[in-house]
């Protein structure tokens, strides 16, 4: 019997492992090194299981960003979950890079991701982690969220997937609400975002 369900959004292959699009992957991978989860592929997922909190359930889709809700229905069916037992976490350009919010619903701010998932499930009325990753000048989002993270922005955002892990076993055991009294903290001071990596995304 498993009670919660955490999801981190990204596309896979090697080729995206380090783009900002990919935070929620990374929040992920640092939970299974936590929990030493074993990885195995389940609802066009990599899933893994722990015990912890009544039984805490980690998966990373393998859909691709924009498809990401067919995967996660399919879970919350397989695990007979509702969609507040979900925890969708991802990356957001309105977030200055390394920030973390907490929240308890919403829409999906355009995110690709997300709307496949609002979608998918009918409803908005999901918890969620949104990690900074800022936003690039108009017309740069897609090479922005496609491109690698260096630098200080790397530091800061690598500070947030560590913040957001602990906030995904902080719900776990104690639930939304005071996760996001205790996790909603001020916004770091964020670098420019640097120029949209312009080579080809495929």
């Amino acid at each position: 019997m498993f009670r919660h369900l955490v999801i981190g959004l990204g596309n896979p292959g090697d080729k995206y492992s380090k783009t900002r699009h990919n935070v929620g992957f990374m929040v992920a991978d640092l939970l299974g090194q936590r929990l030493e989860l074993s990885w195995r592929n389940h609802c066009k997922a990599q899933v893994g299981e722990s015990r912890r909190a009544g039984g805490l359930v980690v998966a990373k889709p393998q859909t691709f960003m924009n498809l990401s809700g067919q995967s996660v229905a399919s879970l919350l069916s397989w695990y007979k979950l509702t969609p507040k037992d979900l925890l969708l976490v991802y990356d957001d350009m309105d977030l200055p890079a390394g920030a973390v919010r907490v929240r308890m619903a919403g829409g999906s701010a355009g995110h690709n991701g997300v709307s496949s998932v609002i979608e998918l499930l009918g409803t908005e009325d999901f918890p969620r982690i949104r990690i900074g990753v800022g936003r690039p000048n108009r017309g740069a989002e897609v090479g922005h969220v496609l491109g690698g993270i260096g630098g200080d922005e790397g530091k800061l955002i690598a500070t947030a997937v560590e913040s957001s892990a602990d906030a995904v076993l902080f719900w776990a055991e104690q639930g939304i609400q005071l996760t996001m009294n205790r996790f909603n903290l001020k916004e770091p001071k964020a670098p420019p975002a640097p120029p949209a990596d312009k080579s080809p995304q495929g």
